[in-house]
């Protein structure tokens, strides 16, 4: 059987127009890329969700450029080592781009130089217009990031829906078609009511990713620790939590404390015998 071919922008495009679900999860090391790419993803981001299902912060501003580029790294090794299917994203941090545009295109390239990313995601609407065409001009694709963007949550009042009124919703289409008219080759819709995400959906021609945003995207993105449920100081509304691994590892800690404590482990099958006679020389030393 031969190995799945590469994801690219193109396949992802043909999935909109062929109307088939897009799939994307997070991944921030090594066995977790190599699990997500073998279960047949389309796309891994390396999201800057890490700096609080990993790093255990309350936001996702203290993550940095370099963080994100080590953890890429990792991800790109993960994929590759597997069946090399998925197309890896890195999710620019907080003040990565905001300055400028030399300081946007400088980290943007970090990402594919150093850790081998296939493209980059950033957050903002037509305010960000200008630093995305700087980025894809210096021939770097952007994914784009609309609705909760989680760099701006203090401006946008906390963690709550956004387009939820018609003034809001016109906002975010017009964000929407400006990313796309500056070179995006898809979209994040992040917690945004299911009606609107459908409309901004029928109004692009590339791709939509929602997270929290209904059915009616062309694909789906979900955190790789709260599916799995590794992640448990908040579980948002539209999480679903397919298996309880966090408890199962609970568990498996426990149990080898108790052992451990109790002498069960190592057992004599976990142990390196050598001949009879050298153990004997060895315990009269």
């Amino acid at each position: 059987m031969s190995a799945p071919k590469k994801v690219s922008i193109r396949t992802l495009n043909k999935k909109k127009c062929a109307g088939k679900k897009i799939v994307s999860i997070t991944a921030y090391d090594y066995p977790t890329a190599i699990l997500a790419d073998e279960a047949g993803v389309d796309i891994i981001l390396v999201g800057d969700s890490i700096a609080m299902t990993t790093f255990g912060y309350e936001s996702t501003l203290p993550i940095t450029m370099d963080d994100m580029v080590h953890h890429a790294k990792a991800v790109v090794k993960g994929v590759k080592d597997a069946t090399g299917h998925a197309f890896v994203i890195g999710d620019m941090p907080f003040m990565s781009y905001q300055p400028s545009n030399m300081t946007a295109v400088k980290n943007a390239g970090r990402f594919l130089t150093e850790a081998g990313c296939d493209a980059v995601k950033l957050e903002g609407g037509i305010r960000m217009a200008k630093r995305v065409k700087a980025i894809v001009d210096a021939g770097i694709p952007v994914m784009g990031h609309i609705g909760l963007t989680p760099q701006s949550v203090s401006q946008l009042g906390g963690y709550r829906v956004q387009g939820k009124t018609v003034e809001e919703a016109k906002k975010l289409i017009e964000d929407a078609l400006a990313l796309q008219k500056n070179g995006i080759f898809s979209l994040v819709l992040e917690v945004i009511p299911a009606v609107l995400a459908k409309k901004i959906t029928e109004k692009l021609s590339i791709p939509t990713i929602g997270i929290g945003s209904g059915i009616h995207t062309d694909g789906q993105v979900v955190v790789f620790h709260d599916i799995v449920s590794l992640f448990r100081s908040f579980v948002p509304k539209f999480v679903k939590q397919y298996k309880d691994v966090g408890n199962e590892i609970f568990e498996a800690i426990s149990q080898y404390r108790n052992e451990v404590q109790n002498e069960k482990f190592p057992a004599e099958k976990h142990q390196y015998k050598i001949k009879p006679e050298m153990e004997k020389k060895i315990e009269k030393l």
